[in-house]
């Protein structure tokens, strides 16, 4: 059977406790934070897994995206480093990584096993009250990948979308510039795949950068990565820092939120999809929607408009990997939908409302099972299409049972 979506890099577990007090003094609350193998917190493979055992650990990258879309019925394969261990080949976090996405249904038969990084490792300050604490993130085996290495893979499996996570968080993979990226996208475009890529929250301290309207150095990988990419979308803060580094003089700086996306928006299409020729679906992402733009390949670059997510009910669990579950489901709507998105006949706002969708279902489940929820997507798609506005998540739940 054809597969559906390939998602390549970051296989990484996320570890979760009030204990990571640390990730706050590096990251900065709610940022991100970037840190060498070497300076990785000395846990034992032995306290890796105890936090693990006692339900602290989860499949971050890959894994807030590629087990929704195999629960809803796609055919999802993975294609990562992990790192070479004592748990049956693997590392404790690697071993957790790759049963967890066996588990829900996913192709992992493109794991590669690093003979010296472990796998990667995230510490996240587990805080009250739904918000994101600081996340410090160890890119270890993920820092060198190989796009020659997973290029085979690619023409095995010929995905409908092929899903890079994420540009800015590995080193091999963000190496000559970003250059090296932006070719292999526009490989995987010339075999056949619609591509997406992602970017992180690439800074400790956002709203302070914003304010001064100053840009962010790892954003620049963005520029010959935009142009090749068939999908982009990244949230409301990315969007004023990637446009602040990209266009330092810009003059949206001072505008309201809705104002500086539409601004973006007209920027990034104007400046990477001029040439028209083919599709691009660019958005950014807010709390209770999106804002999305639909290039057609005859080069009519449409109007920007709102999508506001019609499923904003539940009580948020927690929000890492939020933006990750939102893509997953507007990949999973785009496989499906692969020749409408190449002929300019997308509807995007469906699309977009999937996306919304499988975001409520994956932030409201409960950290130890957080693809519980998550129905066929035939079930999907008719919520979607139905129009409903939905006021309790008894509702929602009960329109996909």
């Amino acid at each position: 059977m054809a597969t559906d979506i390939l998602i390549l890099n970051t296989a990484v577990l996320d570890l979760r406790s009030p204990d990571f007090e640390f990730a706050d003094r590096l990251a900065g609350a709610g940022g991100l934070a970037k840190c060498a193998t070497a300076d990785m917190p000395p846990y034992s493979q032995e306290q890796i897994k105890a936090y693990v055992d006692a339900g602290c650990g989860s499949a971050g990258g890959p894994g807030n995206t590629a087990p929704l879309q195999a629960r809803a019925g796609l055919q999802v394969a993975v294609g990562v480093n992990l790192g070479k261990g004592e748990y049956d080949g693997l590392d404790v976090q690697g071993r957790f990584f790759h049963d967890t996405l066996t588990a829900n249904g996913v192709d992992m038969s493109a794991t590669a096993v690093h003979p010296a990084l472990p796998t990667g490792t995230t510490f996240i300050h587990e805080v009250p009250s739904g918000e994101r604490g600081g996340i410090t993130y160890f890119p270890n085996a993920n820092n060198d990948f190989d796009f020659e290495t997973f290029k085979p893979h690619v023409s095995r499996f010929a995905p409908s979308v092929m899903y890079y996570m994420y540009s800015g968080l590995s080193d091999r993979g963000d190496a000559n510039g970003g250059r090296d990226l932006a070719g292999f996208v526009a490989w995987c475009r010339a075999q056949g795949c619609v591509t997406i890529a992602d970017s992180h929250t690439l800074t400790g301290n956002p709203q302070e950068l914003i304010a001064a309207g100053a840009p962010v150095p790892a954003y620049r990988l963005l520029e010959p990565l935009l142009g090749e990419l068939d999908i982009f979308f990244t949230s409301a803060d990315e969007a004023r820092m990637i446009r602040n580094t990209l266009e330092p003089d810009n003059d949206a700086k001072r505008l309201d939120t809705p104002s500086t996306i539409k601004a973006f928006l007209d920027f990034i299409t104007e400046r990477f999809a001029r040439q028209g020729g083919r599709a691009r679906l660019f958005g950014v992402t807010v709390k209770n929607g999106a804002y999305i733009r639909y290039v057609k390949p005859d080069g009519d670059a449409g109007q920007t408009f709102f999508c506001a997510s019609r499923f904003m009910v539940g009580d948020v669990v927690d929000l890492v990997g939020a933006g990750d579950s939102f893509r997953a489901g507007l990949t999973a709507y785009v496989a499906r939908h692969r020749a409408e998105f190449l002929d300019g006949t997308l509807d995007a706002a469906a699309a977009v409302q999937t996306g919304n969708l499988m975001a409520t279902l994956y932030v409201t489940s409960p950290l130890h099972d957080r693809y519980s929820l998550i129905p066929p997507f035939e079930r999907m798609l008719a919520v979607v299409k139905g129009g409903r506005q939905f006021q309790t998540f008894a509702e929602l739940t009960g329109a996909l049972a």
